[in-house]
């Protein structure tokens, strides 16, 4: 979208575009300020058709990280990406939510995440479940209100309730890595408690804090699959005569081609994928910037939504000693593709 000057306004994406492009004039009662103020502006739009979904959602990305479009920028929060921080010194730890990580500061961070409120839910639920809720964490010995009212271990009065609360925060670290689930199977604990002595409230409770816990973990998986910087094959049906073909490192799609479904292309593939994914020397493998981020979860979601077929290429597999295997793996990706149906578009 642009306005009298040729500048970009808002870049998006739409499955039937006159529908998307309508309802920008339509019910403007409805329409948020910032809506309105971009129809106000409004005088030009281009179009760019992509054969899939997938390369819609990636364009989009691409478009506004390089454009920069006002209206983009308005609708998300610059800080959409934020940190757990748990600190890692001190007489009084402290779990907190950050958005710029800094480096050596006795604090460790896990992220980033996309969506504050679910980070917020999740820390709610584990300080409610362990009784980390203290309104007085600098206090000096003397108890805070929340531990009158239950809420709180008693950190505020040092000695070992102190000790309790920090090996909480160490085994929620652990969770976080990955390492040790022991924080959820004791939130499970006490739904289970609770259920049985017919508290189904706080059993409810408890369920409900628990699922908030786990999400963070699921996010964490997402962060994780791009950093181990996979090489990444991945079709799809364009069409019932076509398919597509997607060439992927980390976060970036190398090599997209369209392909007869009827025609022999195996060794057309193979011949791509030595071409364009070429042995990393440098090794780009490491933490995943908030530049990267929304790419990562576009790709994520579609590799796991059941609308492709791919393979994980490991780098050693692009050695010519090691081709037979790469061989096999495409027969077992182009077999993979007959269940799967092109998608359907409406009017």
């Amino acid at each position: 979208m642009k306005d009298s000057q040729g500048q970009i306004l808002y870049v998006g994406k739409a499955k039937n575009l006159k529908n998307r492009v309508q309802s920008y004039f339509q019910n403007s009662k409805n329409h948020s300020p910032k809506i309105k103020k971009l129809v106000k502006h409004l005088r030009d739009f281009d179009y760019i058709l992509t054969d899939t979904e997938f390369e819609a959602f990636m364009l989009e990305c691409q478009l506004i990280q390089n454009m920069k479009p006002l209206y983009n920028r308005m609708m998300k929060s610059p800080q959409s990406f934020i940190y757990i921080s748990i600190s890692l010194t001190g007489k009084h730890r402290k779990i907190d939510i950050a958005y710029n990580p800094i480096e050596n500061d006795g604090k460790v961070y896990f992220g980033p995440f996309t969506s504050r409120s679910n980070v917020e839910r999740a820390l709610r639920g584990l300080k409610e479940c362990f009784r980390l809720n203290c309104s007085k964490p600098n206090g000096k010995n003397s108890a805070c209100l929340n531990y009158s009212l239950g809420s709180c271990l008693g950190q505020c009065l040092g000695g070992p309730a102190e000790q309790q609360y920090n090996d909480i925060l160490d085994r929620f670290i652990g969770f976080l890595k990955g390492t040790d689930m022991s924080i959820l199977k004791d939130m499970n604990q006490m739904m289970l408690n609770a259920s049985e002595t017919f508290d189904f409230e706080a059993a409810s409770a408890y369920r409900d804090h628990t699922q908030a816990v786990s999400s963070l973990l699921k996010k964490e998986k997402v962060i994780e699959f791009t950093q181990e910087n996979h090489n990444i094959a991945a079709i799809e049906r364009a069409t019932d005569s076509t398919i597509k073909l997607f060439l992927i490192k980390r976060t970036k799609i190398l090599f997209s081609h369209s392909y007869s479904a009827a025609g022999n292309i195996e060794e057309k593939i193979k011949t791509n994928i030595l071409a364009y994914l070429k042995k990393d020397e440098a090794n780009t493998a490491g933490d995943v910037s908030r530049q990267e981020i929304d790419a990562a979860h576009i790709i994520y979601r579609y590799l796991h939504s059941g609308s492709c077929s791919y393979i994980i290429i490991p780098e050693k597999w692009l050695d010519p000693e090691n081709h037979s295997t790469l061989d096999l793996a495409l027969k077992n990706l182009l077999n993979n593709i007959q269940h799967l149906q092109p998608p359907i578009y409406h009017e």
